[in-house]
């Protein structure tokens, strides 16, 4: 792929759920994208309230590509402006790696079919927001559908071949290279 003709950093806040089940002690899920990058160090925890803390995971640029504007903007159209965050688990602490954040929604669903990702769609902040709708602006070009005409069936070539008369085309065995029935069993 080709390099971004944009960037914009965000940070990504996950949030720690305790687990109503017997084989997970936690859930784990990306709540919010916070414009620019913070002060803190990755995975500080923000808050915690009983059985719920919040953590933030670290930065991740946002890229924007020309090729996508149709992406965007119908993300922006979309009336709840998103960002989709990807998580990969991690062996060790902290217990997950930030993949990638994108506002292509196709991309995100495209996260979610190798099924060893943590992907959740957030919500866009205004800022970001603001950035994308300039970009699609700027770089969109609406692309005419075209309908691709299908070649024509030539009815002679779908005549019933005659099996006496030998095709000049077909390639026929020669008798210097072993075949399967020359082989001893």
């Amino acid at each position: 792929m080709s390099a971004p003709l944009a960037q914009i950093s965000v940070g990504v806040v996950v949030e720690r759920r305790k687990a109503e089940s017997p084989w997970i002690d936690f859930t784990w899920r990306p709540v919010t994208a916070l414009p620019g990058v913070p002060a803190a160090a990755p995975w500080t925890q923000l808050s915690a309230n009983g059985d719920t803390a919040t953590f933030y995971a670290g930065a991740m640029d946002v890229a924007l590509y020309r090729t996508d504007t149709a992406h965007y903007r119908d993300n922006l159209a979309s009336g709840a402006p998103a960002l989709w965050v990807a998580l990969r688990p991690a062996d060790a602490d902290p217990p997950f790696n930030l993949v990638t954040v994108t506002a292509d929604p196709a991309e995100g669903e495209g996260l979610t079919q190798n099924g060893d990702h943590l992907v959740e769609a957030v919500p866009m902040p205004e800022s970001v927001r603001a950035i994308v709708e300039a970009f699609v602006a700027e770089h969109h070009v609406e692309q005419p559908f075209v309908k691709r005409k299908r070649d024509r069936a030539d009815p002679e070539a779908l005549a019933r071949r005659d099996p006496t008369r030998r095709d000049p085309t077909r390639r026929e065995p020669t008798r210097d290279a072993p075949t399967s029935k020359d082989r001893p069993r």
